[in-house]
């Protein structure tokens, strides 16, 4: 990142050196257990703060107590908090878990947001615990500004957990150190179908040690193994420090209930007394709503059935983070809404991976969008074939590469679409297949041709097995300029490297530079793309 942006690396001095140092939290309990509210003392926030959907002038809080307790927001222009604004939470209890959310508003644009998290007792608000800090950059609303975010997901999955011998989660560490504006998680943010054991054997004979806990034991199929889900990951240190310097747009995929879930399935899993993946998808999106701060689903706005919108307060994964005029964010939802998961031969198929009603939002929003980059966070990649047992197909493309079928239907009408109402800058980010690659699509090599070329880029997993790479789907003309994967299903950590993806947007140019990163920052892949074209 340039550091001409009115930023660069001073804007955050604290994530060097010692300062770094003062936000790091003691481990805490690995017991996961729900606070005692009888407990004596100070509300306690252990498992650290994040913040969320920022964008020029607002961010949202989160914080878990160790108890009940009353949220308060501080936030300057220093950390000496020196003029500080206070901002009332939540009263924070058993009906989220204990986590809560403060919304900001009104913020400076383009500026550094010092912020502390106080747990005051309700009944008493002079008792206050030990404040939690962190920081974030809100978005400038000038163009000169340098922009810099990363990209990844897969965390926890395939049994590979906290190993304490290898320090943890130490990709979050490898990213916090390049000063990401925000992070884009792309989902299978846990890994809800697959236990953490204590240790297991490597094929070279090593031990991979995890941290357990009681509720990664088994495959979450109650509230509560699905929230200890979601705060196992909290235990690493590496991640609270991350989070409480960079903040995040987080989306889900299918591990947050169960590998390749869709609505109305029932499991064919011997492993689960509870089959039914709407009430299990409907338990996790709450724990969801309750461990992540987004700004369009809220856990205190009701239930998360995915028949109404009404029914779930208004509460979907699906939206658009307008950050500046250089970036907007649009993340989808390709879980709540897809139809079953099949050969996706279908010559008409308005359901699709998306759903009619959030087609029609993407296609509207896009449109609208003035922002000179247009980012797709798509949680599932559109050209790589993506099966389903022997006969079935996870994502979208179905391994025929004639005209689209099935879901390639509702692709090909969004990417007209981009197409004939003059959408510029549009590039597709997405993770999900536990390896990194670059496929830039055209017309001219496709059997659909009514879109303009484009990029979509592939990286992760951040602490995941890693797989074999899939085949490419003709239909919409992809070449693969770049891939890096292991050559046998599911190699630990230990023994292939984990992956992160880095977007540079500069101010002056607009140009936006694409890196595919791998543990420890390496650079494997990169390309420059220009503003202001419907294709690229």
């Amino acid at each position: 990142m340039a550091q001409g942006s009115g930023g660069g690396f001073g804007r955050r001095s604290l994530l060097q050196g010692a300062a770094a140092g003062s936000v790091a939290l003691a481990l805490p309990t690995l017991s996961c257990a729900a606070p005692a509210q009888a407990r004596s003392g100070r509300p306690s926030a252990d498992w650290g703060v994040q913040v969320g959907d920022v964008t020029t002038s607002s961010g949202l809080v989160w914080v878990r107590s160790d108890r009940p307790a009353r949220m308060v927001v501080q936030t300057a222009a220093t950390e000496s908090f020196r003029r500080a604004r206070s901002w009332r939470g939540p009263v924070i209890g058993p009906d989220t878990d204990f986590t809560g959310l403060t919304s900001l508003h009104g913020l400076p644009s383009g500026e550094q947001i010092h912020y502390r998290v106080l747990l005051a007792d309700p009944d008493d608000p002079r008792r206050t615990g030990e404040p939690v800090s962190g920081t974030f950059r809100t978005a400038p609303t000038g163009r000169r500004a340098d922009l810099r975010f990363h990209w990844s997901g897969d965390l926890a999955g395939q049994g590979w957990g906290i190993n304490p011998d290898r320090g943890g989660y130490r990709i979050y560490e490898d990213m916090r150190r390049r000063n990401p504006d925000f992070f884009l998680c792309s989902g299978d943010n846990i890994y809800a179908d697959s236990p953490i054991p204590e240790r297991v054997t490597l094929p070279d004979g090593r031990i991979w040690r995890n941290v357990t806990t009681e509720e990664k034991s088994k495959v979450a199929e109650t509230l509560a193994e699905f929230r200890g889900a979601f705060r196992y990951n909290l235990l690493d240190d590496n991640l609270r420090r991350f989070n409480a310097q960079v903040p995040t747009i987080t989306q889900w995929d299918d591990h947050e209930v169960h590998n390749n879930w869709y609505p109305g399935q029932l499991l064919d899993d011997d492993r689960y007394t509870e089959k039914d993946t709407d009430v299990l998808s409907a338990r996790s999106l709450r724990a969801f709503s309750e461990y992540f701060p987004i700004r369009t689903l809220r856990p205190d706005r009701g239930g998360t059935s995915r028949s109404s919108e009404a029914e779930s307060g208004g509460g979907r994964v699906y939206r658009v983070v307008h950050h500046g005029p250089l970036l907007d964010v649009f993340v989808l939802d390709m879980r709540r809404y897809r139809n079953a998961n099949s050969p996706g031969r279908q010559t008409d198929d308005p359901q699709g991976i998306l759903g009619a009603e959030q087609l029609r939002w993407l296609k509207r929003e896009l449109s609208r969008s003035q922002a000179v980059w247009k980012v797709i966070a798509s949680d599932m990649p559109l050209g790589l074939i993506v099966p389903d047992g022997k006969t079935d197909f996870e994502a979208v493309a179905q391994g025929d590469p004639g005209a689209p079928l099935g879901r390639e239907l509702q692709m090909a009408e969004l990417l007209r679409h981009i197409k004939h109402d003059r959408i510029t800058g549009t590039v597709w980010l997405t993770t999900d297949v536990h390896y990194t690659s670059a496929q830039h699509y055209a017309p001219e090599r496709a059997a659909f041709k009514d879109f303009e070329p484009f990029w979509e880029f592939v990286s992760g997993p951040l602490n995941a097995g890693g797989f074999q790479a899939l085949k490419l789907d003709g239909t919409f003309g992809p070449a693969q300029p770049f891939i890096k994967a292991p050559d046998r299903a599911n190699t630990s950590p230990a023994e292939s490297p984990q992956y992160f993806g880095e977007v540079d947007i500069d101010g002056g140019s607009g140009e936006l530079t694409v890196r595919l990163r791998q543990e420890g920052g390496q650079v494997l892949f990169s390309k420059v793309l220009q503003p202001g074209r419907v294709g690229q």
